[in-house]
């Protein structure tokens, strides 16, 4: 491997500062113990090249590996044919050049000639090195691919048979969002031990599946838990290693129990619920994911906020929680003056237990991994060699579980660690060079380097490039090592002594509230965010143009042209955004947010303030719409119905505003969204009042007069839908006509009992995102001169009918929806007639996906 040396040593290949790294890894004069920071790593002589010999491996089994779940067997198969063949013919040439070319006279005084270029004998076996990682990564997922689409699994699910099954439950059940009125929803990994139809003979196969159960049996397994269920399979999307979807509603039947370790960490972190019940809902749903990754309780409002500002990786078990877990325990070792190895089986003990406690999710068995690394290294006094050890457990990791390679937060878990490994010492030292106070220097470069390695994977997930990522990560280091030990005692102390636990837990609530405070200011600032592609394509161009930069910024010249666009971005670009956003447009009257398949329209009532009707799905979406439009109060929430499109984002109205009062539909179903409405504003001190047929509210120049429902209405389709709130406003002398989800049966009760004269209006707000159960001549009746639409991209309902937009267009109406305009706003009569500005699709919004 003289190649490989010559190609990670090589004075030629680094900047004038890295020209002594050629010296011997046993140069007495390059010390590896000079360690004087928090890191061991970010102590290594700056002038040393990173040892890279196993990174290409690393990179070409996660590369290959990540392809190979999205391509298939087939092309994999023929992906590893080539990448072998490739890297034996080079291994052999290489090999062969290295040999000394004789002639028949031989002249010992000559160096001997090569039968290659040098450039290529440089750089040949890092080639090699990455073809094997390929070979590796793209050999193992094949072979799990195999599994996955083997029969008679595949041929099931394509059947979609209803079958008897025996499984074995991979991780906690999650309850996910459902429809509401529906129970809820529990979402779990599993893995097959038999598989058959209903009264057929069992076929082993050990495939993954995904489990979607309703009953309430199934949300308190614990992994490892053996049971057998009967339910329907279906396909799966593809991508992962997931063999089938098994849709089950009658409880699980247990076999067995779990192993006495799951049991005991499911005891501790029901304990650590508990603990933090009594905290409020946003650091309470948080400190039990910094701690454990238990993020069922994380509001959604505040996960989107860490997305926004780059802070997502504080809620994946990761590194740092397995340095502050274990650096404590090392601590109280070296104060009890515990020798190397007595320290390192102390440490490997709380290791172990820590990761059962987080359990085995791909980032938390990442950082164990590299965490028994580092234990192994103490424990001979080598603690050095950590670039090397996270490339070792990378290709290690992907080629025992390929679907890692697919996992968002495995790859910020690694990108973070290298991101520290690589590029931290230099700016530190850089920073330091140019008069920084070390500690500053430190904390400066840290978030940086961690924040730039895991860009593009948040730019992927979110379709953004955060601009506030490095401060907001700067200003929440204080706090995660005191919420992360504060948690973990909580959790210890919950099984023996409940009430100190909840009293830790009230501690270990205050840096958890600072975090969700960062995170929640960060994601407000006025242009704090760039769109960007989503999705793998975006995070892999982000990628591949940060290594590009990095590369091409270690020519003094190139640094101080990417300092000039730079610093030309944020003192040009920056303030234009901020101060001439363009949106809302003047004279605005109407907007329809872009909140994806549900409802939340926003009347304005003065500088900051306006009425919002309907909250939508998602709070983040709601917020985000709210901040758009710089509403900072609302004077008045109205709830047509309690359908999940209409109040699921209720708690994004409430975030950081002001909300005066709260009125809702006289009819109470479904339940659970009434319970939604009521619990946000009584968490916030608001009133919440029913109201009917003849109400009327004003805030100064929004008028409001509810029409309908003008009874209730049973027996029909949708008695929720058919009992909306049907709204007429009147904003600076432009009528809006809001139908909430009104159907057939409402419509033609309006028709009815209400002057036509009354629901004649400008503007009409479509009821139910578009859907065909309209009245012909209720629409007729409206005669709107623009017509909203706020729906969702590909919702999969059929919405907007195609028929109902087609006869409002023949009736003169202007249609726009909002999954092909992004934000609507309709702006008062300039010249006798209504315009509509639309703001567009924003690609970093998760709502328009």
């Amino acid at each position: 491997m003289t190649g490989a040396r010559d190609a990670t040593t090589t004075g030629r290949e680094t900047t004038a500062g890295a020209r002594d790294a050629t010296a011997s890894p046993r140069d007495p004069t390059v010390s590896p113990r000079n360690a004087t920071d928090g890191v061991p790593e970010l102590a290594d002589d700056p002038r040393r090249s990173p040892d890279l010999r196993l990174a290409g491996l690393a990179v070409g089994a996660w590369l290959s590996a990540l392809a190979a779940l999205q391509l298939g067997t087939g092309p994999t198969v023929l992906v590893t044919a080539l990448a072998g063949g490739t890297a034996l013919a080079l291994s052999c040439r290489l090999a062969l050049a290295q040999r000394p070319a004789l002639s028949r006279r031989p002249d010992l005084s000559r160096r001997p000639a090569r039968r290659v270029p040098a450039a290529l004998d440089r750089h040949g076996w890092v080639v090699v090195t990455v073809l094997l990682g390929v070979v590796c990564g793209s050999v193992a997922t094949a072979a799990r691919l195999g599994v996955r689409d083997a029969p008679p699994v595949s041929q099931l699910a394509e059947a979609r048979a209803r079958v008897d099954a025996e499984l074995v439950v991979r991780d906690d059940p999650r309850s996910i969002g459902g429809v509401v009125g529906r129970p809820a929803t529990f979402l779990l990994s599993a893995r097959l031990a038999w598989v058959a139809e209903e009264e057929g003979n069992r076929v082993s196969v050990p495939a993954r599946v995904l489990v979607l159960a309703t009953h309430p049996g199934w949300r308190g397994l614990l992994p490892g838990q053996r049971v057998t269920a009967t339910g329907r399979l279906a396909a799966p999307r593809g991508g992962d290693l997931t063999a089938a979807v098994l849709t089950v509603s009658t409880p699980p039947v247990l076999r067995g129990t779990p192993s006495w370790a799951q049991r005991v960490a499911g005891s501790l972190r029901a304990g650590l619920q508990r603990a933090c019940a009594p905290l409020p809902s946003e650091p309470g749903g948080l400190l039990p994911g910094l701690v454990v990754g238990d993020t069922s309780r994380l509001e959604p409002a505040v996960e989107e906020d860490f997305l926004t500002t780059g802070m997502t990786h504080l809620t994946a078990v990761s590194g740092s929680n397995v340095a502050i877990v274990v650096g404590l325990v090392l601590l109280l070792a070296r104060w009890a003056r515990a020798g190397p190895w007595l320290a390192a089986v102390l440490c490997g003990i709380a290791l172990v237990g820590f990761v059962i406690l987080a359990r085995p999710s791909p980032s938390v068995v990442r950082a164990g991994t590299m965490g028994a690394i580092g234990l192994l290294a103490l424990a001979v006094g080598r603690p050095r060699a950590a670039l090397p050890a996270l490339a070792g457990a990378v290709t290690v990791l992907v080629v025992v579980d390929p679907e890692l390679a697919g996992d968002a937060g495995f790859a910020l878990s690694v990108l973070a660690t290298g991101g520290l490994l690589l590029l931290a010492p230099r700016w530190r030292d850089a920073l330091r060079r140019r008069g920084v106070p070390a500690g500053a220097a430190e904390a400066l470069a840290i978030p940086a380097a961690a924040q730039l390695a895991c860009a593009p994977v948040v730019a992927g997930l979110s379709g953004t490039i955060s601009l506030v990522a490095v401060p907001a990560n700067l200003l929440a280091v204080p706090a995660v090592a005191p919420a992360t030990v504060l948690g973990v005692t909580a959790a210890v102390l919950s099984p023996v002594w409940p009430a100190g636990a909840e009293g830790v837990a009230w501690l270990g609530g205050w840096p958890a509230w600072w975090l969700v405070l960062v995170a929640r200011y960060g994601a407000r600032l006025p242009a704090g965010t760039l769109p960007w592609l989503d999705g793998m394509a975006g995070g892999l161009l982000l990628g591949a143009l940060t290594v590009a930069l990095l590369i091409a910024t270690r020519r003094p010249l190139v640094r101080r042209l990417v300092a000039v666009v730079t610093a030309a971005v944020v003192v040009g670009a920056l303030p234009v955004r901020m101060v001439a956003t363009g949106w809302p447009p003047a004279g605005w009257v109407v907007a329809a947010c872009a909140v994806g398949q549900g409802d939340s329209l926003v009347l304005p009532v003065g500088a900051g303030r306006a009425v919002v009707v309907d909250a939508g799905p998602d709070p983040g979406a709601v917020d985000r719409c709210l901040r758009r439009l710089g509403v900072r109060a609302v004077s008045l929430l109205v709830v047509s119905h309690f359908h999940a499109d209409h109040v699921d984002g209720v708690d994004g109205v409430f975030r950081g505003r002001r909300v005066d009062a709260v009125v809702v539909p006289q009819w109470p179903e479904p339940a659970e969204g009434r319970g939604t409405v009521e619990r946000a504003a009584g968490a916030n001190g608001v009133p919440v009042g029913a109201v009917g047929a003849g109400w009327a509210y004003a805030a100064g120049p929004v008028a409001l007069t509810l029409l309908g429902p003008p009874h209730p209405i049973r027996g029909t389709r949708s008695d929720p839908n058919n009992n909306s709130l049907v709204l007429r406003a009147e904003v600076h002398g432009v009528s809006i006509l809001l139908t909430g989800d009104a159907e057939t049966e409402e419509q033609q009760a309006l028709m009815d009992l209400v002057p036509v004269a009354q629901f004649r209006a400008d503007v009409l707000k479509l009821a139910h995102h578009g859907s065909a159960y309209q009245e012909p001549a209720f629409l007729d009746a409206v005669r709107p001169a623009v017509a909203l639409v706020p729906v969702g991209v590909d919702n999969g309902y059929g919405h907007p009918n195609a028929g109902v937009l087609a006869r409002l267009s023949r009736s003169g109406a202007r249609v726009l929806r909002t999954d092909q305009h992004g934000d609507l706003a309709v702006v008062g009569p300039g010249g006798g007639r209504l315009s509509v500005a639309v703001r567009g699709l924003d690609p970093g919004d998760p709502s328009t996906r």
